[in-house]
């Protein structure tokens, strides 16, 4: 499996762009989608377009088995012990709302701590500031250090008696740096303290096993896995989702409906309300099973090659501030973010684009990060498999064009 193989299942990466070849650097954000995805959702919209669990007819039996066979092949991929344990949401953001309103609503009371890091992305700071001023709860902040690491040593005076939740992302959308989730949730867990993972970032970069990593809570997004938008995932252990008030109500969700009261769906309908995304969900399958494919020892040794060639070119620089550098203990995504002195951002993100060179710019969602370190945004720089090294010689060297015209 070389990156050309890779590539020739994305239609859209042979577009151009103002004349020139398409360079798309933007993957942290939404990825690129796969032919195999693209086929099933015209498979589900086409042929087995039917409301699923409600009606025994054929085409609502199709529709169903697609959609619960989505969740299995979930379950088997990030080794959930049970089917039970994936609710499936929009995405991230969801996911977490989910967590933060019903395991808030069922565990915290006023006076009680949650507990964020600093480099999260706002998905996993706003729900639980909202919860907290619903609850009148305390929010709680792990800072990070200059080069973008986490003060996880300050996690054990940080974690009180009073801390119900601590919510970490597994790899920062603006960092780049795997965190220690497994150590993270160690010291959590001998505290008396559970913890959620936002894992739309972790779940692209890393093979992820729930079990292992021993988290009570992982969320992630289908559209950065090169699946269909408005898919997600919420992997929680059985014994907290039992536990949990249901998020939303309406149908699907209920045992039984009475004026008197109802009584709620065993897990996990007791979390998916209403009517799904039922011809988007599906499209998880076909994406786990190309992220089965990634796990190709040549691939991930030419790959390898073209973010170490970008780390290195960013951070020897002159203009460049590179924020996230890996220690040697740690490893670090092919995701870089950065400014330069004396250029904006966003200038530097039209130049590129005008090269035909897809990045980011902005605060990324990201704010308080920004703060930490004096900035308004940062252009950033995201791989996936199907980038080449053509692609970020390319990008290097506009780049250099790009701050050229702007100094």
């Amino acid at each position: 499996m070389r990156i050309q193989d890779i590539r020739n299942m994305f239609p859209a990466l042979t577009a151009s762009v103002y004349g020139k070849p398409l360079v798309y650097f933007d993957n942290a954000a939404t990825s690129q989608r796969l032919d195999s995805v693209v086929r099933k959702m015209e498979d589900l919209a086409f042929w087995k377009n039917a409301n699923i669990h409600r009606a025994v007819h054929s085409l609502a039996s199709a529709a169903t088995e697609e959609y619960e066979s989505a969740r299995d092949a979930v379950r088997e991929y990030i080794n959930a012990a049970s089917r039970e344990e994936i609710v499936f949401t929009s995405g991230t953001t969801d996911s977490i709302n989910l967590v933060a309103f019903s395991f808030g609503e069922s565990f915290v009371k006023e006076g009680d701590e949650i507990v964020v890091t600093e480099e999260e992305h706002h998905s996993n700071i706003v729900p639980w500031q909202m919860l907290c001023q619903r609850k009148g709860a305390v929010l709680k902040v792990l800072e990070v250090d200059d080069q973008g690491h986490l003060k996880t040593e300050d996690l054990r005076s940080l974690v009180t008696g009073k801390t119900k939740l601590v919510a970490v992302t597994h790899i920062s959308n603006v960092l780049g740096i795997i965190n220690p989730v497994k150590e993270i949730v160690n010291i959590c867990h001998s505290m008396g303290c559970p913890v959620l993972v936002d894992g739309a970032q972790g779940i692209v970069h890393e093979s992820v096993d729930v079990q292992d990593l021993g988290c009570d809570f992982y969320a992630f997004s289908g559209h950065k896995i090169y699946a269909a938008t408005g898919t997600g995932v919420l992997y929680g252990k059985k014994e907290w989702l039992d536990k949990m008030v249901p998020y939303q109500g309406g149908g699907e969700m209920i045992s039984t409906v009475r004026f008197s009261g109802t009584t709620y769906a065993p897990l996990p309908g007791k979390f998916e309300a209403g009517t799904r995304n039922i011809n988007s969900i599906p499209t998880l399958k076909p994406a786990m099973d190309f992220l089965k494919l990634l796990r190709d020892k040549e691939l991930q040794k030419e790959t390898a090659a073209v973010r170490d060639f970008l780390l290195q070119a960013l951070l020897s620089h002159e203009r460049v501030r590179l924020y996230g550098v890996p220690r040697g203990t740690e490893a670090k995504i092919p995701l870089f973010s950065f400014t330069v002195d004396g250029a904006h951002h966003e200038d530097l993100a039209l130049i590129l684009d005008k090269m035909g060179i897809a990045v980011r710019s902005g605060q990324m969602c990201a704010e308080p990060l920004m703060d930490r370190y004096g900035v308004t945004g940062m252009v950033r720089v995201s791989l996936a498999p199907y980038n080449t090294m053509e692609e970020a010689e390319k990008f290097v060297g506009s780049l250099d064009k790009a701050i050229s015209m702007l100094i």
